[in-house]
């Protein structure tokens, strides 16, 4: 009877260690799968802001490349306007005289 009372107790315990060792690898597997899922997180946000970064370069480029060509326009129609009399000034005191 003590023998089969001790295989008893011996099979309720193994059974209550497999459950927790099984519990624990589920935890396990809960936070394995967590920091998979966060891992992936920041890679997409790395690649996301690699791909704002290179459009913000992109941007500036094209900026300074338009500021350049506004100079040049400026300086053009500044040049076109002293060059046509439309737009000298003109003294009124000398054409009162």
């Amino acid at each position: 009877y003590r023998s089969r009372k001790r295989s008893s107790k011996v099979e309720r315990a193994a059974t209550m260690m497999n459950a927790d060792m099984d519990a624990v690898e589920a935890e396990n597997q809960v936070e394995l799968e967590e920091k998979t899922r966060l891992i992936n997180q920041v890679l997409e946000l790395q690649h996301t802001l690699e791909d704002l970064s290179a459009r913000v370069d992109a941007v500036k480029e094209e900026n300074l490349k338009l500021k350049s060509e506004n100079q040049v326009l400026g300086q053009y129609i500044e040049n076109l306007m002293s060059a046509s009399s439309v737009f000298q000034t003109t003294d009124t005191k000398s054409k009162r005289k």
